[in-house]
């Protein structure tokens, strides 16, 4: 009765060797070919070392930001969709997390880093008003709110609180309301006030449809804030409204 037996190591060596055309070589290691994307990351580097931002668009200013980020993708395409998406740069930065988040290409922690650079921004912008005379700088302090809350989805009431000589105290959110109102209190308005040892008030607020258009509500309420400060010696300079593609101030409007 035939037996089956199983072949030695040896012999199996020999049937490769046999049928092998030549020397058995180990696999040799193949050098990657960069990605097509590393010579357009260079020369748009090059673009904004000799340039700076003149010439570069929203989409090539987001892809150097992209390029720490993402360092292995290409970031081209992402940056156009990211624009086309939001609309233009400062949309993309001002853009909730989760919504960043529905792009293909970014994940929960590059949109969590494209938050950082927005917040970084912020900070710069509140710190062009910080310890200096905010009426005489009318225009960062607007280019601040506006980084601020242009593009919250829903509605803030923000005060800024100034000294005796309109020198920026605090900033606080005072209320967040739903995505066309906010309840506001006066009394705890100069309540906060009067903790802050504030003479002056500048009234923030943003409108998430983009149209900074004061209400009847919005002026109805600024005049009883006016009102409410005036026995306490609270001045209260402009009721700023901002929107998406710009602002309306009430104290230029008239409406207070």
């Amino acid at each position: 009765m035939a037996s089956i037996t199983e072949p030695d190591d040896d012999q199996f060596a020999d049937e490769r060797a046999f049928f092998a055309e030549g020397p058995v070589q180990p696999p040799r290691a193949t050098k990657t070919a960069p990605a097509h994307y590393h010579g357009h990351r260079d020369r748009l580097r090059d673009r904004f070392r000799d340039n700076g931002v003149q010439g570069l668009a929203d989409y090539e200013l987001l892809e150097l930001l992209l390029f720490r980020i993402l360092p292995r993708r290409d970031t081209k395409p992402i940056a156009k969709a990211l624009i086309a998406r939001f609309g233009s740069l400062s949309e993309v930065l001002g853009a909730p997390p989760h919504l960043l988040s529905e792009i293909d290409g970014i994940g929960e922690a590059a949109a969590l880093d494209l938050k950082v650079v927005a917040a970084v921004g912020q900070r710069m912008l509140k710190g062009e008003i910080a310890a200096r005379q905010v009426l005489a700088s009318w225009q960062q302090v607007i280019d601040y709110c506006h980084a601020a809350m242009a593009f919250e989805t829903r509605e803030q009431f923000r005060i800024l609180f100034l000294d005796k000589k309109n020198v920026l105290i605090a900033d606080e959110v005072q209320q967040t309301g739903t995505v066309d109102h906010t309840p506001v209190y006066p009394r705890e308005v100069m309540r906060r006030a009067l903790e802050l040892s504030a003479s002056a008030l500048i009234l923030v607020h943003n409108h998430p449809s983009g149209d900074p258009t004061p209400s009847r509500a919005d002026i109805d309420m600024t005049r009883t804030i006016v009102e409410t400060g005036k026995p306490l010696g609270i001045v209260v300079h402009d009721h700023i409204i901002i929107g998406r593609q710009g602002h309306a101030s009430l104290r230029g409007l008239q409406l207070m």
